[in-house]
């Protein structure tokens, strides 16, 4: 009986803990409710960084929302509903920036950051951390937290502010 109790326990244990990171309306991803800026209270895993990209800096995935934007590893790349679009900043800062960590590039300029299928118009800014993050269609771009793998999705349409892009820049909502 105990053995039977200590399974079902952590069966519905472990059904939390997936619900509560598949993000939703109202999800940052996290147990704890968003804020305005679409961040958490909570503290990230001390080891998480942005992925590095690949052969090129932007490219493009079949996935379950349609064809959608990836960094060169594969990474889904997401845009954030708080920005603003074209004003060359990212408002993504703290905990945000933990949980949504910039997608940066090492090219001095646009114009050698290297591209395939991208229809949108590339660019950089400044990230709020000094880094040269990337953009698309002036949007700054960012990776998530929870997503683990190439292809994963599970940012998009956390606390209804963060999106996949489609490859010609446009936000793809739900």
């Amino acid at each position: 009986m105990k053995l039977r109790f200590a399974t079902g326990l952590a069966g519905a244990a472990l059904a939390i803990l997936l619900t509560g990171c598949a993000g939703g309306a109202g999800s940052n991803g996290t147990d704890e409710q968003p804020t305005d800026e679409g961040t958490s209270e909570t503290t990230a895993p001390e080891e998480t960084e942005a992925p590095d990209s690949e052969e090129y800096a932007l490219m493009t995935a079949d996935s379950d929302l349609g064809e959608i934007v990836v960094a060169g590893n594969g990474m889904t790349v997401y845009m954030f509903d708080n920005d603003t679009q074209g004003s060359g900043t990212s408002t993504c800062e703290g905990q945000c920036a933990t949980n949504w960590p910039a997608v940066t590039t090492e090219s001095a300029s646009a114009e050698e950051i290297e591209v395939e299928d991208v229809t949108g118009e590339v660019g950089t800014i400044t990230g709020v951390d000094g880094a040269t993050q990337v953009t698309l269609n002036g949007w700054p771009l960012y990776y998530y937290i929870g997503d683990m793998a190439a292809g994963d999705t599970t940012g998009q349409g956390v606390g209804g502010i963060w999106w996949v892009l489609s490859p010609a820049g446009e936000r793809m909502a739900e």
